[in-house]
Order: structure tokens, then sequence, then C-alpha cells
């Protein structure tokens, strides 16, 4: 059987005994956070000497590699509903690692700051806006100059918790949209525009063609020197993407099991769309041959990532899990086990 996880060395004890060293931990699923996993990974490398190897390509992704057992970890920014629990053949948890934006980024000439409000981001996404002097963008834009020029819709053409997020923004906000993509998702059937592959792709098309929208992960935007639109909220503030407006929007109680929506959020300095991303693992670790010290080496990675690891996620833009999401992540990985036991022991953090 091929089992391409956790890899495992074995090495001889002084009494002849035998025990494995996890030399390796795979992982694969969400673009949204791959910055900040990638500084992480590289920094729990040099603490531990394991390498993490992460396939950024997308939610979608992730979560079926996970499925098929392929990979200790599946990453998603969009939590497993109810029915995508019941594909996946066994129950599965869900720890937060950080916050995240959506942002809407663009190309036209001059790139002015721009404010968009709900409806009018639902035009533009429905096809029902489709120049960027449209009066409806000009009357929240008063002296921008913005030219005469079809815009070029980009969206996601992979299966996206990026995606997952924004469309369940634009579903709860616009009514157009809604009636044309009456369900969020990963995929959806897009009304207009064109795809790119991840977050990279997006940005990548948008950077690369005058008159082009789309949206991408905060950290993406910031590290391409992309523009990025002011977003009304639902307290009726424009509002721009930061790290203290991302988190605001996540202010509430998390359930325990951390599946919530953080979109539109009441508060009124909080950006609207907003999401945790979340890291997915069996909860039972006894499976295809894995060993305790395979579900050992994941659980403990994890943990770091939501203590430790933490330290990383503003200098990225990423928001810092508060104390309320840290509590519920810690519970979630101490109710791993292997073979019914606990994994995660007090020695073993």
């Amino acid at each position: 059987m091929f089992i391409p996880v956790a890899a495992l060395i074995m090495s001889s004890c002084g009494n002849g005994a035998k025990t494995e060293e996890v030399k390796e931990i795979a992982g694969a699923g969400a673009t949204f956070p791959y910055p900040l996993y990638s500084k992480m990974f590289s920094e729990y490398n040099t603490k531990t000497s394991i390498k993490v190897n992460y396939q950024s390509i997308g939610s979608g992704g992730g979560i079926k590699q996970l499925s098929a057992k392929t990979v200790d970890f599946g990453a998603s920014d969009a939590f497993l509903k109810d029915e995508d629990m019941k594909t996946m053949g066994a129950d599965v948890i869900h720890v937060p690692t950080c916050l995240g934006a959506v942002v809407i980024t663009y190309n036209v000439p001059g790139n002015p700051k721009l404010k968009l409000t709900p409806q009018t981001l639902g035009g533009i996404f429905s096809g029902s806006i489709k120049k960027w002097n449209d009066p409806k963008i000009m009357a929240d834009n008063a002296g921008a100059a913005l030219p005469d020029k079809d815009i070029m819709v980009v969206h996601r053409s992979d299966g996206s918790g990026t995606t997952a997020i924004f469309t369940d923004y634009l579903v709860k906000v616009s009514p157009e949209f809604a009636a044309l993509v009456p369900k969020a998702g990963k995929e959806v059937k897009w009304p207009v525009g064109v795809g790119g592959k991840g977050n990279e792709g997006v940005a990548g098309q948008i950077k690369g063609t005058e008159g082009a929208l789309g949206y991408v992960e905060l950290a993406y935007a910031q590290q391409n020197n992309m523009p990025m639109a002011d977003m009304k909220n639902a307290a009726g503030n424009f509002v721009s993407a930061s790290l203290a407006s991302i988190a605001a929007s996540s202010n509430v109680d998390i359930p325990a099991d951390t599946r919530i929506a953080l979109n539109n959020s009441p508060a009124a300095d909080a950006y609207p769309i907003t999401s945790f991303t979340w890291i997915l693992l069996y909860k039972e670790q006894n499976y295809n041959n894995r060993s305790m010290e395979q579900a050992k080496a994941v659980t403990k990675l994890i943990w770091w990532m939501i203590h430790d690891g933490q330290q990383f996620n503003e200098a990225l833009q990423y928001g810092k899990l508060g104390a309320k999401a840290i509590a519920a992540g810690e519970a979630n990985l101490k109710s791993v086990t292997f073979d019914g036991k606990p994994v995660l022991t007090d020695d073993a953090k």
C-alpha cells in the first residue's frame, strides 16, 4: 500500500529495540495561508529537523488528499459542513491557525484607492456592472479617474477555500449575486470572468491585465504591491483590510468544533470579508498502517503552530488567534486518539 504520509526511519536503541523517528510530515490544501505556512514550517524544521512537505493546491485538493489518506493533514479556508463530514469516512477535527482576509484588488491606470459597497461588488461579479466608469462605482469614488473600459473579472479556477469565503460573503450581502449563485462553495458556476489557479494565479492574472479585478488573500496583494479596495461593512463604514480590522471580526464566541463563518461582522471597525483558516486531521489516527509516532508528530506540529508559531502571523499580515480560538484548538487536538488512546499527552507537547 502506498502511504506518502509522515516518513519514518528506524534507529537502534542500546538494548537492541527499534524506535521510529519521524523525519517528514505531509500536508496539502489551502493557498490562502501558504505564505504563513511556508515560514512556520521552515522555522519548525530548524527547531526539530522535521520537514513539513506542504502542497499549496487549494482547499478542495487538500480535503480530497486527506480523504484519500495520502497526507497527514489537510488545510482548508472553508470548514467541512455536516454533509461534507459524512463523506470523510471518519471523524475529522478542525484546528484554526490564523485569521485572514479576502481583498478586492484591481489593475487600472494609476490604481487609485477605491471604495466598494456590497451591492456594487455583487453587481460586478454578477455581470451587471461591466465598465470601470459605471455610475454605481463612481458614486462612491468621486474624483477618481476611472476609464471607460470593460472590467475583466478574475476568479479562482480550482476548488478553493478563498472562493468559499468570498462567495459566502457575496451570497449574504448581494441578492443579485445570490439569485445567480444561490449556494456558496469552494467551486461555483461564475456568471462572468476568467479563472486563475490559486491565489498566485489570480494575482498574476490581475497584475498582467489592465482592467482586471478579482479577489485574493490579503498577504498576496501586499506581497505583490497590489491595490486593495476599502469595503463597506455591515455597520455602514468603509474599512481597509488590516490586522486590526481582521481581528475585530473575530470578537465572537467560538463553537467547540471551531466551525464558524466570520463574514459580514456587525462590528463597526470590522473588515467584512474575513475567515479563520483550518488544519484538518482525522480524530482517530490509527489507519493505513500509521504509527503512534506519526500521530504524535502531526499533533505536536499543529500544537506548535497555534502557540509558538503565532509569533510569525502578523509580520505576514495574518491575524493571530485569540484566546477563545486557541482554547478550542487545544481541546480538539487533545481529543485526537491512536487506537482509542489520547495522542497529545503532556509529555508529548
